[in-house]
């Protein structure tokens, strides 16, 4: 019974790409920026070979890394949650999703106003959670929507769970994706629920997303049909349109998502367990916040030896990430375009140096290896 075990630990990049100047990004490195915070501490990665990893030569490596370990490039011409994703499970994307950094046209607001009978606020990059402090006020008194987007390929909705119900919400994001296809598809359109009081406006655990299908079938549609499970943990499921999905649990957090990965670790199963640990990206990175984003990484890290010591014989755990967002990159506070991370463990797994990998997808193709599943991917397995 073959498992593995794909966690993706958003955004934790390790250093800027050959072409970051291309996406507005100079010198990021957001695991060195995190090195920074008083609590970074990673004995249980650093042992696994995290900082034997080619281009991290700010820290000295280990002596007897227990894991394969290596630098991966990302293939695809963006630098976002969604695409990052897809590079993994095995499919690149030759062309970026559209971004908006002047806002959405006309001819966007104003078909999704006349969907939702509601007028549009905002209608530029703004972050989430300065945009509800601006214009949560507006929105109450109004009940037109907080419509907003970032660096990143996203269409994102916020309302006042009292103004505008959750479930309305999420039926307002539906239109919104049927409405942005063609040039306008973008990778995700997000519901972004908050409540509270005036000068005191919190975004709730309502978030929802509603993504892009993947342009080409992935690992999890070939997991799938082979018979096996393909358990998404996390936003895993909306990233990917439930598309290659079996079965599938939401999480509020990083402590959860680990509890969640532990709670499958002790079941019998065959095939993929695929999980995202958001807090890194959505908490801190997002928010330049160098203590939480080490914090965060520390947890993790705490909580390794706990799954590693759940592995059975054959289990295959891989570690890595979708992109960057340098929380020590005060330029800008979007996703950065950097190389990532790829720690590979298993009983049956011979420690050594990957190198630099030409693609994200020869992490989907080495987990097709793994559990002996012939499919075509645009990567080559490390194994």
């Amino acid at each position: 019974m073959k498992r593995v075990f794909l966690i993706v630990l958003d955004s934790v990049g390790i250093g800027a790409m050959e072409d970051a100047a291309d996406f507005g990004d100079v010198g990021v490195n957001t695991l060195r920026s995190a090195s920074r915070g008083s609590c970074f501490h990673l004995p249980n990665m650093e042992q696994m070979g995290l900082f034997n990893i080619d281009g991290i030569n700010w820290r000295e490596g280990t002596a007897n890394p227990s894991a394969l370990y290596g630098r991966m490039r990302e293939a695809s011409r963006g630098k976002d949650t969604t695409i990052g994703h897809w590079e993994i499970a095995g499919v690149i994307s030759p062309n970026p999703l559209p971004v908006y950094p002047e806002g959405f046209p006309p001819e966007i607001t104003e078909a999704f106003s006349k969907m939702t009978g509601r007028g549009i606020l905002c209608n530029r990059p703004y972050s989430g959670t300065e945009v509800i402090k601006d214009y949560g006020e507006e929105h109450v008194r109004t009940g037109d929507l907080i419509v907003y987007t970032s660096a990143d390929s996203v269409f994102q909705v916020a309302a006042h769970e009292d103004v505008v119900p959750v479930e309305t919400l999420y039926e307002y994001c539906k239109m919104a994706r049927g409405l942005l296809s063609g040039r306008h598809s973008v990778g995700r359109v997000i519901a972004r629920p908050f409540n509270g009081a005036r000068g005191n406006y919190q975004r709730t655990a309502g978030r929802h997303d509603y993504s892009l299908t993947p342009p080409a079938p992935t690992i999890l549609d070939a997991i799938k049909e082979a018979g096996k499970e393909v358990i998404g943990v996390g936003k895993i499921r909306d990233i990917f349109a439930g598309q290659g999905i079996t079965s599938y649990v939401y999480t509020k957090g990083n402590a959860e998502g680990i509890q969640r990965t532990k709670e499958y670790l002790a079941r019998d199963f065959e095939g993929l367990c695929f999980i995202n640990l958001v807090d890194y990206d959505m908490l801190y990175g997002h928010r330049n916040d160098i203590e939480g984003y080490a914090r965060a990484l520390s947890e993790f890290d705490a909580a390794l030896p706990g799954m590693l010591a759940l592995l059975k014989e054959e289990d295959v755990l891989m570690v890595t990430a979708d992109h960057g967002c340098d929380p020590g990159y005060t330029v800008s506070t979007d996703h950065s375009r950097e190389y990532t991370p790829l720690l590979v463990y298993g009983k049956g797994v011979e420690p050594g140096n990957l190198g630099t990998r030409d693609t994200f997808a020869d992490i989907g193709a080495t987990v097709l290896e793994i559990l002996g599943i012939e499919a075509g991917t645009d990567g080559k397995s490390v194994l």
